[in-house]
């Protein structure tokens, strides 16, 4: 009676030994699959039709009840752990039910951290998107992703998701952003810090200022004038340009700030316009156009303005000009060549009487040939004297004048005729 009485209620514990649940693999992973199999080795399949369902800490899994001994589950995660067992119910409605199988999901702890920008290289232009990417290599479930900032370490954001990788965003990029930044990455075995990596921001240069500094209050020329040329805003490096009426003077580099300069001598034709331009590669910009109007020493002007007077007559008058410039000189030089040295010079004409002594009419005057050397050939070149009363009054002093000039002239044209050169002539003499 006792025995029977124990079998009774041993019976229901002792079912689940013909019911078999088979884990693989036994030892899983975080996001790695798990198959799990419901078998009875004491029956046949032909024996009975069974309908199966697979728990885990009392919940059903996959659809519930159904036909297929095997349910797989896709991913594994750490609170998948716990205890699993599978039940089997026959046409019957006998239940029979696995041992429990213990499953623990295993963690695979976050490696090789690194920190990515988009765009690539660290480089961002001034109001673009910069991208932050913070990913991991290796690592499994829920992973913590945090962004810091600078060497203080300034958290910017917090991000916890089941992924390799996880991005930060920074929509609108300022100057302020360029710093250094790094990433961490943990998931419950310590937290995994990347390398830095650094952010420049790249800067378009603003339009340049050109100041022009000059050693008085009213530049003359000569004086070095000195043009800086200075953009307040703009990534280094920057090379400036300098022109005066859009025409390049030079140019220089500023590879760390504070603008730069050039110096220009000044010349007459240096008044105009003036301007700079600064690019750094994102961009040119050029300043306000400066006008110059420099002041011409007295002494220059006056030469130049000689000058041009003289090109200007020569230019119009031709020939003449030349000739009556030539004769001036030649006559000057003759009566210089006469003070000092009289042995050379021209014969005094014999004076004579004029009948007409107060007549102011040139035609009265009366005039004297004298033969000088021969100087070409067997033509005889003979110089013309005019002589007049020597008398005290204006008149007659100025008829003298008009007279010495025509002897001048009527020189000229013969030595010329002749080809005699001032060298020529003065050594006739």
């Amino acid at each position: 009676m006792l025995p029977r009485l124990l079998l009774l209620i041993c019976a229901p514990l002792c079912e689940p030994a013909g019911l078999l649940l088979i884990v693989s693999p036994s030892h899983p992973t975080e996001g790695s699959p798990v198959n799990l199999t419901c078998k009875m080795p004491s029956l046949q399949s032909s024996d009975a039709q069974f309908q199966f369902c697979f728990f885990r800490d009392a919940q059903a899994l996959g659809p519930g009840w159904s036909s297929s001994p095997k349910l797989q589950i896709a991913n594994m995660w750490k609170e998948d752990s716990g205890s699993y067992w599978c039940e089997a119910q026959t046409m019957a409605s006998k239940v029979l039910r696995s041992w429990r199988s213990q499953i623990n999901v295993h963690r695979v702890p976050v490696a090789d951290v690194s920190l990515e920008t988009q765009p690539p290289g660290g480089q961002v232009m001034e109001g673009d998107r910069l991208v932050l990417i913070c990913s991991v290599a290796m690592g499994t479930g829920d992973i913590t992703f945090l962004w810091y900032k600078g060497a203080i370490g300034l958290n910017l954001q917090t991000k916890t998701q089941r992924s390799l990788t996880a991005e930060y965003e920074i929509p609108t990029a300022r100057e302020s952003d360029a710093e250094q930044y790094y990433c961490v990455a943990e998931n419950g075995y310590g937290p995994r810090p990347s390398g830095l990596v650094s952010i420049t921001v790249r800067i378009p240069v603003s339009r340049p200022i050109l100041m022009v500094r000059a050693p008085r209050a009213q530049a003359v020329v000569g004086d070095v004038l000195k043009l800086h040329c200075e953009a307040l805003r703009g990534s280094h490096p920057i090379l400036y340009w300098f022109y005066h009426e859009d025409v390049i003077l030079g140019s220089s580099s500023a590879p760390s700030g504070g603008g730069a300069s050039f110096n220009l001598s000044l010349t007459a034709e240096h008044s105009g316009n003036y301007s700079c331009e600064a690019n750094n590669g994102l961009g040119a910009q050029r300043s306000e156009e400066v006008t110059l109007n420099f002041t011409v020493p007295t002494g220059a002007r006056s030469n130049h303005l000689t000058s041009g007077v003289i090109e200007g007559l020569l230019g119009t008058l031709g020939p003449a000009t030349v000739a009556l410039l030539f004769c001036y000189g030649l006559k000057r030089k003759i009566g210089r060549r006469s003070t000092r040295d009289p042995l050379r010079s021209l014969p005094s004409p014999v004076p004579q009487e004029f009948p007409y002594l107060n007549s102011p009419t040139p035609g009265q005057l009366q005039r004297t040939y004298e033969n000088v050397n021969v100087v070409s050939g067997h033509d005889v070149y003979s110089l013309v004297y005019y002589n007049q009363p020597k008398q005290e009054s204006a008149a007659a002093e100025t008829l003298g004048t008009h007279m010495e000039d025509q002897v001048s002239l009527d020189i000229y044209s013969r030595l010329r005729k002749a080809n005699i050169t001032d060298v020529d002539y003065e050594d006739a003499m």
